[in-house]
């Protein structure tokens, strides 16, 4: 019996910054006794809540399964250790398997890649041991992905119970340079507490990110919708029937977003059309509108939710001037955007000083690499 199978107990992986807003969120899907952890949350939840948390969090990027813990001195307790694990229940000879690991303080084991590399032998010989063969790896897209969390002289294996990271919902088919990732854009939604009642527009809208996970926000599409595959579908406690009971439960939940409650624009005609493509695999996600605009050229954004990703130094030529452009974004939501609340993302935060207008608050959270911010502010 795995680790995972005695307690219940799971490990949600997060962005810095999105440790509140998941936790709410792991509640309302069903978790308990939730504790913050590094770059993550640890939680219980039953098997239904497992899928439920995995088909339907805007927020997780990986729900990992503990198959085992122990002291980890050096390969050799590693190696050993992991090949202790009957590999045969969690995935056959067909499939493939790719290992992810963290390491830090362990003075024998510095490497994240000689310690994932441990665990690939490991699992390679103990098939070879049992049947003469051994499946193979697969670095980007596997069919089984591992996890090896060593910290100082104690290691974890773990299962990745969502198959690949959360935030490939499916829908972006089409991308333009420097994309927001679809878990933070999620996180401006729902910190903007906008739920469908007033029109949202995006005026900066490149692919069309914040524009997808707003209507799947109002129109209660799981997160996970478009989704292939789950890697809990390889545990060897899998119930396939109640899977199909979450899923149908999850799926009707979702609502049709009226026309036009959800618009955007943007200056590029390859942003549109991206953004286009990727709205319409969505369910209702015809009812968007979107269209090739200047955001200088819009006449009144007037009692409108307005969530916007502005270029921060990598979606601009080299010769334009930062500070000028968001001096300009900025007179534009005091002049033309009456009774509304703009909610802006900050990957450059020097960028905030030059916009002109008072915050009405600023929220940490991570994009890609980037310690920026998310800023509110309440344009009368």
């Amino acid at each position: 019996m795995f680790q995972y199978q005695k307690t219940r107990t799971y490990f949600a992986q997060i962005a810095d910054g999105f440790e509140e807003l998941t936790r709410k969120e792991l509640e309302a899907l069903g978790a308990t006794q939730i504790k913050h952890a590094f770059r993550g949350l640890h939680f219980r939840a039953d098997a239904a809540g497992l899928y439920r948390i995995n088909y339907q969090s805007r927020l997780v990027s990986r729900v990992l399964a503990p198959l085992i813990s122990f002291n980890c001195r050096d390969r050799s307790d590693l190696y050993q250790t992991a090949k202790t694990i009957d590999w045969s229940t969690l995935f056959t000879l067909r499939q493939t398997f790719g290992i992810f690991s963290n390491v830090s303080g362990n003075e024998k084991l510095r490497h994240s890649k000689f310690a994932a590399l441990c665990v690939k032998d490991a699992i390679a010989d103990r098939f070879r041991e049992q049947s003469g063969e051994r499946p193979n790896v697969d670095k980007t897209d596997p069919d089984v992905w591992i996890h090896l969390l060593v910290n100082k002289k104690r290691a974890v294996i773990s299962l990745d119970t969502s198959g690949g990271s959360l935030h490939k919902r499916g829908y972006r088919k089409e991308s333009v340079a420097a994309p927001m990732k679809e878990t933070l854009a999620a996180a401006m939604v729902i910190l903007s507490g906008w739920e469908g009642g007033q029109p949202l527009y995006d005026p900066m809208c490149g692919s069309g990110t914040l524009l997808c996970e707003a209507m799947m926000k109002a129109g209660r599409v799981p997160a996970g919708y478009l989704r292939a595959n789950f890697g809990f579908r390889n545990l060897p406690d899998f119930d396939a029937e109640l899977w199909r009971k979450v899923k149908r439960r999850a799926d009707e939940t979702i609502r049709p977003v009226a026309k036009g409650v959800v618009s955007g624009s943007d200056i590029a005609n390859r942003a549109v059309t991206a953004a286009r493509a990727n709205c319409q695999l969505l369910p209702g996600g015809q009812n968007a509108r979107i269209h090739r605009q200047d955001y200088a050229q819009i006449r009144a954004l007037e009692n409108t939710v307005i969530l916007c990703n502005p270029p921060y130094g990598l979606r601009l030529k080299s010769d334009q001037d930062l500070g000028a452009f968001y001096k300009a974004l900025g007179d534009f939501l005091k002049r033309r955007c009456k009774g509304s609340q703009a909610y802006l993302y900050f990957g450059n935060r020097e960028m905030i000083k030059k916009i002109g207008l008072k915050p009405s608050w600023k929220k940490p959270l991570r994009n890609a690499g980037l310690d920026g911010r998310v800023v509110r502010y309440d344009l009368y």
